[in-house]
């Protein structure tokens, strides 16, 4: 097994996990098979518990683990499917050995973080790397580790701590470390020192890395390579100049044309040490070929489609990256220039227009000029008239409307109130001591409501198309499959009891769980693309293979959706999994 260690100093946010993703694409471009480990040195357990605020989204695997949003740029990117060990956190790492020293696992021995803390990491690193996770079920012939954080900082000192040892433990020739580092610039003027200060702190550490990836705003300077190369004792192949382009998606090119895969192959090895088929050799060439094309699409200007994302965590937009990423693959795949208009659902009620009529005039007018309107996931009550108020508008003026998971619910709600003439209906989520009769929307009974953390209904979940919905659009979008599967994360559902009252006025329920207990999707009659899932359909898009819920709402909110239905290869539904 080869490792490739991406690291970060200087600034966090730098862009670890692009790298990291760009990384491994360019890997499999060469026909290997890939995996990816995200290590985050807080002490939560995982990511379930944080608020979108605090961390940005939270992202759902297969298995149902709640992780890191950079596990999804590795499953967008790298077309495959990880597990909740893929996300390591100090949380996971510490409650695994004080449970071992409480078995007496430990012979007695004084518990220390070296070596039990840092040996536990080891381990972990692997045995997860080893998990097969593509529909192939080989075992991955690379990893790529990412160390969330900055170096430096106390809470990650055991993970540091952690690889110096791993990389003497597997060998210098499978075992590569970039570290990502930023050049500011001031005065025109492109700045080593920090990046010089961060590779001096690394290397206290034990740590001496292989590459530098140098972030800018610009594209670097001789003379700056030059300067980096000789300050940070790497050559000047070894530095990479990673300057702002159009969009990540270019991010991959831009490396290979400084010849990262040159430098990865003679470093680690790769075609002495790993034998690669001549299929796997063509799928990566494929790969490729297709990522080309889909950069060429996104510098290409064509016609606009504004989706308005109507939500409650808008002050930080990797609260719903799954969902950005998810309207971008969808968008550049119909050749569609997106522009996302956010909107702050709270801005959208009326109480604010007596504190703030700039605001309530601003979300309203960016609302009525969308030509398509998304809510997507969330808890608590804030902003849920709002939400309410703009399914409203899309139902009733034929906007294109996508509501995921509490985006389905807030439209059963508002459907319940002004089409079937139930005042006051609303979830059980928002007013937990509401009347039976107006509880549209209630607590799943299975759940837990004391502990909160690892308990909703979570990961890949069946979802059958119930009887005489061939109308139905949604069902066309994934190929007319009886039955499809999603990633869900929710505590709450839509009530059973008012499914037969609101299925008469025209919003019917074409997919359930594979009971025919739970609502997994609606739509609506005779309206142009009005869609709610239960489940997220954000978790499972990829790049080159778009989620197609968000294919129907670019498609609709631009017009083309008859034309996509009538796409026979648009339309082929993988389960979740690209076909490169």
């Amino acid at each position: 097994m080869k490792f490739v260690v991406i690291s970060g100093g200087v600034i966090s946010g730098i862009g670890k996990g692009v790298i990291a993703s760009s990384t491994g694409l360019l890997l499999k471009t060469l026909g290997l098979n890939v995996t990816a480990i995200k290590i985050d040195p807080y002490m939560n357990i995982d990511a379930g518990t944080m608020s979108p605020l605090e961390h940005g989204e939270v992202f759902v695997m297969n298995d149902g683990g709640e992780s890191d949003l950079d596990l999804g740029n590795y499953e967008r990117y790298l077309n495959v499917n990880l597990t909740k060990d893929h996300n390591i956190t100090t949380g996971k790492v510490y409650s695994s050995v004080i449970s071992k020293e409480r078995k007496g696992d430990y012979l007695g021995k004084t518990v220390q973080v070296v070596p039990h803390l840092t040996n536990e990491i080891q381990e972990r690193l692997l045995s997860v790397s080893q998990i097969p996770v593509d529909s192939s079920g080989q075992t991955p012939d690379i990893c790529i580790v990412e160390l969330g954080g900055t170096i430096g900082d106390i809470e990650s000192a055991p993970f540091v701590e952690a690889l110096r040892q791993f990389q003497f433990r597997v060998g210098h020739e499978n075992f590569v470390l970039i570290h990502v580092s930023l050049i500011p610039v001031i005065n025109d003027e492109q700045k080593t020192k920090p990046t010089q200060a961060a590779i001096r702190d690394l290397r206290s550490l034990g740590l001496t890395p292989d590459m530098i990836a140098c972030r800018c705003s610009k594209p670097l300077q001789k003379p700056t390579i030059e300067k980096i190369s000789m300050f940070c004792h790497v050559g000047p192949n070894q530095v990479l100049a990673v300057h702002d382009v159009n969009s990540t998606y270019h991010v991959p090119l831009l490396l290979k044309e400084q010849k990262l895969l040159d430098f990865l192959n003679k470093r680690l090895n790769l075609n002495a040490d790993i034998k690669i088929s001549t299929e796997s050799l063509k799928k990566g060439q494929s790969l490729l070929k297709n990522w080309e094309l889909l950069c060429r699409n996104v510098d290409n200007s064509f016609e606009v489609v504004k989706i308005a994302i109507v939500g409650k965590y808008t002050h930080l937009k990797d609260s719903y990256l799954s969902v950005i990423k998810s309207l971008e693959h969808a968008s550049i795949k119909l050749k569609k220039k997106l522009v996302i208009i956010w909107v702050e659902a709270t801005d959208l009620e009326h109480q604010i227009s007596i504190d703030n009529k700039a605001s309530y005039h601003k979300a309203w007018h960016s609302v009525c000029t969308a030509d398509g309107i998304l809510v997507p996931g969330g808890f608590g009550n804030r902003g849920i008239e709002g939400m309410i108020q703009a399914a409203k508008w899309a139902r009733e003026n034929d906007i294109p409307y996508l509501g995921i998971c509490l985006g389905l619910q807030i439209a059963t709600i508002e459907f319940a109130r002004n089409v079937l003439g139930i005042q006051d209906a609303n979830s059980e989520e928002f007013f937990p001591n509401i009347t039976d009769d107006k509880k549209i929307i209630l607590y799943m009974p299975e759940i837990n409501k004391e502990k909160l953390g690892g308990t909703m209904r979570l990961g890949l979940r069946i979802t059958k198309f119930q009887k005489d919905t061939d109308w139905s659009v949604i069902k066309k979008l994934y190929g007319s499959n009886e039955q499809i599967s999603e990633r869900h994360r929710h505590r709450y559902e839509v009530n059973p009891k008012f499914v037969e009252q609101i299925e008469s006025k025209g919003l019917v329920y074409v997919g359930k769980d594979e009971k025919n207990e739970r609502m997994e999707i609606f739509e609506l009659k005779d309206h142009p693309y009005y869609i709610g899932t239960q489940y997220h359909p954000e978790y499972v898009s990829k790049v080159l293979e778009p989620s197609k819920p968000f294919i129907g709402l670019v498609a609709a909110s631009s017009g083309v959706l008859n034309e996509v239905l009538s796409n026979k290869q648009l339309l082929k539904y993988n389960g979740g999994e690209a076909d490169f």
